[in-house]
This record gives C-alpha cells, sequence and structure tokens, in this order.
C-alpha cells in the first residue's frame, strides 16, 4: 500500500468565498442538496477518509458516480479544502442517529481527515481541525459534547475516524468529548450484561445497534487501549458517559 503523501494545493475552481475566516481552497462538489425541514448544524462529524492521499480523497468526494461528500477535508500537510457550503447539506453521514435524532447529514457539519485510519493523525492536520472546530463552534454554537465520530451514529457502519485519533487533545480543549471527561466521576461499576451495556448506550446518544458494535465504537473513542470482552470498567465508563451527557444536555433519552 502507498504511503501518504502531502497533497499539493488544488487551485480554487470558483470565486465563491468561504464562510469561514480560515481561507479553504474552495473546490467545489456535486453531491449535496439543501437541509431538510429548515434544520441547521448542531453536531459536526469526523471522518477519516480510508485512502491513500488526500488528492484520491478529494477526487472521490466531487465525482458525481460517488454521491459522497463533506463539507470539509484536511490534508496530513494542513492543507484545507471546502466541498460544501455549511448552509447545504453535504453527504457524507449515511444512515444512523445520535441522541435519538436521525437524518444526520442535514443536521451537522462533515469533515474529512486524511488518514487511512492505521496510524497517528498528524501534528499539523489536528492544529487546522482545532482552527476549523473553534470557528465553527463559536459561528454556529455547536456544542463540545457534539463533535462526534462517525462510528459514534453508525456502530453497525463505520469505525472512522478509528483508535488512533486524539479526542483527549480535544476534550483538553473543550471542543469535544474524550477519556478523561470520564474520569472523576464516582459510579458503581456493574457486572457486565450487554443487554443493559446497549440499553445505557442509547442514553449516552448511540443509536440502537448490537452491543458488540456498540462497545466497538464506544472503546474507540473513549477506551482505544481495552481489549477483550464487555467488562465491568466499560459497564462503568457507558454509565459515566450517560450521566455527563443528561447532565450537559438536561435531555435524558427515553429507552
Amino acid at each position: 500500500m502507498a504511503t501518504d503523501l502531502p497533497a499539493a494545493g488544488t487551485p480554487a475552481r470558483s470565486a465563491v468565498p468561504s464562510a469561514t475566516e480560515l481561507s479553504p481552497i474552495w473546490h467545489p462538489s456535486p453531491n449535496f442538496g439543501p437541509r431538510r425541514d429548515g434544520l441547521k448544524p448542531s453536531l459536526v462529524v469526523l471522518h477519516y477518509t480510508a485512502m491513500n492521499s488526500a488528492q484520491a480523497a478529494l477526487e472521490r468526494l466531487c465525482d458525481p458516480d460517488s454521491e459522497v461528500s463533506a463539507h470539509y477535508l484536511i490534508g496530513c500537510d494542513g492543507t484545507l479544502w471546502q466541498m460544501v457550503r455549511e448552509e447545504d447539506r453535504a453527504w457524507h453521514a449515511g444512515a444512523g442517529a445520535w441522541r435519538g435524532f436521525s437524518d444526520i447529514n442535514s443536521r451537522s457539519i462533515g469533515i474529512e481527515l486524511d488518514n487511512r485510519g492505521d496510524h497517528p493523525f498528524s501534528e499539523p492536520q489536528m492544529a487546522v481541525l482545532e482552527n476549523l472546530l473553534s470557528h465553527l463552534q463559536e459561528r454556529l454554537g455547536i456544542k463540545p459534547w457534539n463533535v462526534i465520530a462517525h462510528s459514534d451514529m453508525a456502530p453497525e457502519r463505520k469505525l472512522d475516524p478509528g483508535p488512533k485519533f486524539d479526542w483527549d487533545r480535544l476534550a483538553q480543549q473543550k471542543m469535544a468529548a474524550g477519556p478523561a471527561v470520564l474520569k472523576g466521576i464516582c459510579l458503581d461499576e456493574l457486572p457486565p450484561d450487554d443487554q443493559y451495556f446497549a440499553l445505557v448506550a442509547k442514553r449516552a446518544g448511540y443509536p440502537k445497534a448490537p452491543a458488540a458494535d456498540l462497545l466497538k465504537a464506544f472503546r474507540s473513542r473513549f477506551a482505544p487501549w481495552r481489549r477483550g470482552p464487555l467488562s465491568k470498567k466499560d459497564m462503568g465508563d457507558i454509565e459515566r458517559l450517560a450521566a455527563l451527557m443528561e447532565h450537559l444536555d438536561g435531555i435524558r433519552v427515553d429507552v
């Protein structure tokens, strides 16, 4: 498999200005539509491209035959492209749900990160992501706990951005929730129980899915070092996450 190489900046195809102050390269994709039912973005969904270069990902995200896109793509060298206006609905999330809400595409901004999923995310890329998230959260009012993984909203189908992504780096800047947010919340750790784990995962925001898929998605973000079957630690951590989400949102998801 070829190694990732810094992608050359692609010239802008249009004079359409970006909605951000970051001056991304405008590279419009035909794969978009209006947000449905008057919805505005309240989520950010993070993805990895699972391709060998940002250029290859850019071509796919702008290919009408692929029927996929995202609002932004960040190369491993820190190059930032914008393919869909923020007010439009990009086709990045697919089927899934978060906190009981579906049609995530109409509710979110999609950010693709140039990464195959099997290696760490680069420093230039993470720095640009932090800058972009800061602008999105300030302008659109997106809460840190609504910056989610693709695998969070579609645990049966997706793995990205995967266990190599540094969620705690974002959490330290109050841009997202990572493993550290579960520390200091004192709850009893119950014996492993797949059915109960799935119920509590729903309270934490995850959609209905097999317990094994939920566990994989949860560990990928909050305990990427943990292996083996469902454990007491997993039970305690999912309870902590559910309690934290309910406290932050003031919402309890019906189970």
